[in-house]
């Protein structure tokens, strides 16, 4: 018997079905998620648990003409599946396949790319805002947002400023109490008490920002949600419709475990046990190396604070705030905050950890600049996830930052080749700086096998500003900084003519080591450079900057991320596309030897 998904291949097919049809197709979309996700990997909670909302909002609304905004994107598998993407949908997130997010180059019912958070308001407020000039005013736009996502500064900014529109404007709020771990903060609080109804009607946060507000209304309930969005769809203005969900919805594991069931990685679609990965001996996560590492170090040092935007998880924090609840901080999705109040602390002579991944510190630049180097602040910013980060694709590469930090004054960047290096640093930085420090570190495994058991807890002050060097040569020199390195050092170990390179670690990018550079300038007539970060305004950039300035006649070839955003990918396959894997680089040295 052919089941009702397979005969959906656009949301008009679906809104051929019968509304007595749609529990049924509820359960064989939840299965289709879970069949390919458990083989293919991805964002399994957020979806399971809007598959209800998912397709009431395709069978109410006319779209693509009525417009839809999934706001970062975790939860729109469901949205892809009834969209076209059926077919295709075991190639997400992977090279060449479809993108783990909504983008809208992929198709017509992506009407605006997400990956980070609390865009969507602003977005769709936007576009209807653009119907009213054209006189379109019958058009429905509709923003559905987490409620941690909602917590940011720029949903309430969109919420601000559309509570004083006549725009044709829903937000759905998806309330199911986590992010990607649980959400944090008053507002959470607030949404706790309108739950269980011990919240006055009157005193309604949405209702005073000039909002038809309807609910709370339980998500997974069809024929409610199905009778509220008709009836919201009639309504003209600003629309607020509280929607009650489940992550992980439909697999019991998901629903019972669902920080550890966000992404799983692959499980057993019958009973979703993850498929336990073979982890003895292998080197330790560089987030585990900087969770451990800082609780290590708070421990001997009482004016340590850690700091995080919600990841406490992601970013290990979480070590910390099991011992010191009091001094690790989840501040929820908000960066700007997190980094502020990291400087206003700083001012009281704590010492702070803000650990923000590189890709989501682009949303704090201004606070950065302002509110941290401006004022000379030393805060210890630790980006996790630099580098290309595979599956998660554009929106989460966190391939800017050099360029982005390297032009801000008083800042010190630093990139740690292995967990040694990023473990001393961390020391280093909390007995005191002069000014700001970045580490930027990359998602996953060190190099460095034992190192809890051998190395943990056995600090050696960092020389800031100092250059190594990692072996000698005579033809060329290569200057690679953060772990990339370890690459660099596989293919000069593989080049026929191995007394030809010199390699130099610049784990400072900013400082540069000047005397250093003045050195290998007048001992080489080249020199490559090797970064995981965009060739634009990068470390090769930096390393040009200063040749230039001298008036050397040093050839500098740079070697990075070229000028386009990466698509998704394994971290393998992207390196390889970027010509960044070891055998790649091994064959570009072998063609500087004559």
């Amino acid at each position: 018997m052919p089941t009702l998904l397979s005969r959906i291949n656009t949301p008009k097919d679906l809104r051929r079905l019968k509304p007595e049809q749609l529990p049924r197709l509820a359960q064989e979309l939840r299965d289709f998620i879970i069949d390919i996700v458990s083989k293919t990997e991805g964002h399994l909670g957020a979806s399971l648990g809007v598959v209800e909302l998912t397709i009431a909002l395709h069978y109410v609304f006319n779209t693509p003409d009525d417009l839809l905004v999934w706001d970062v994107g975790h939860q729109a598998y469901g949205h892809k599946i009834l969209t076209g993407r059926k077919d295709r949908f075991e190639t997400n997130r992977q090279l060449g396949g479809i993108s783990g997010f909504p983008k809208r180059s992929e198709s017509i019912y992506d009407t605006f790319g997400t990956g980070h958070s609390s865009t969507s308001i602003s977005a769709a407020l936007g576009m209807a805002l653009a119907s009213n000039l054209k006189g379109d005013f019958e058009k429905q736009h509709v923003a559905v947002i987490g409620d941690a996502s909602i917590a940011s500064g720029m949903a309430f900014e969109g919420l601000n400023h559309a509570g004083v529109t006549d725009a044709n404007l829903l937000v759905v709020l998806n309330d199911n109490a986590i992010g990607i771990d649980p959400s944090v903060g008053a507002l959470k609080d607030y949404l706790t008490a309108v739950k269980s109804g011990k919240n006055p009607k009157q005193n309604n946060i949405i209702k005073s920002l000039n909002f038809d507000y309807s609910g709370p209304i339980d998500g997974h309930d069809f024929p409610a949600l199905m009778a509220e969005l008709k009836r919201l769809r009639e309504i003209k203005g600003p629309k607020f419709l509280h929607v009650i969900t489940t992550k992980g919805k439909g697999m019991q594991l998901a629903e019972e475990n669902q920080v550890k069931y966000h992404a799983p990685g692959k499980f057993d679609k019958e009973t979703g046990e993850i498929h336990v990965k073979y982890e003895a001996n292998l080197p330790p996560k560089f987030q585990d190396v900087f969770g451990l590492t800082v609780l290590d170090l708070a421990r001997k040092n009482q004016k340590i604070i850690g700091i995080t935007p919600a990841m406490p998880s992601g970013s290990s924090l979480k070590y910390m705030m099991e011992v010191f609840p009091e001094r690790a901080i989840d501040v929820g999705i908000a960066e700007q905050h997190a980094v502020t109040l990291a400087a206003g602390m700083a001012t009281q002579g704590m010492v702070v950890f803000c650990n923000i991944y590189s890709t989501f510190m682009q949303r704090a630049y201004d606070q950065l600049i302002h509110d941290v180097a401006l004022q000379n602040l030393p805060v210890i910013f630790c980006l996790d996830r630099a580098g290309l980060v595979g599956e998660d694709g554009a929106t989460h590469h966190g391939v800017f930052d050099i360029a982005y930090l390297r032009c801000i004054p008083n800042m010190i960047v630093y990139a740690p080749l292995n967990e040694i290096a990023l473990q001393n640093i961390l020391y280093t930085a909390q007995l005191g700086l002069n000014h700001p420090i970045a580490i930027r570190y990359p998602r996953g495994r060190g190099t460095v096998a034992f190192w809890e058991q051998e190395h943990f807890g056995k600090y050696q002050k960092t020389a800031i500003g100092k250059a190594q060097l990692m072996k000698t040569g005579t033809g060329t020199a290569v200057l690679s900084t953060g772990s990339i390195g370890n690459s660099v050092m596989h293919a000069l170990s593989e080049a026929d003519e191995t007394s030809h390179f010199a390699w130099y670690d610049f784990g400072f990018i900013k400082p540069i080591d000047e005397a250093t550079l003045h050195k290998i300038c007048r001992k080489f007539r080249k020199i490559i450079t090797v970064e995981d970060g965009v060739i634009t305004g990068g470390f090769g950039s930096a390393i040009n900057d200063f040749v230039n300035l001298h008036r050397y006649k040093t050839a500098v070839e740079v070697i990075g991320i070229p000028d386009r955003f990466i698509s998704q990918g394994s971290i393998e396959e992207l390196e390889k596309m970027c010509g960044l894997d070891s055998k790649s680089l091994a064959v570009r040295f072998r063609s500087k030897i004559k």
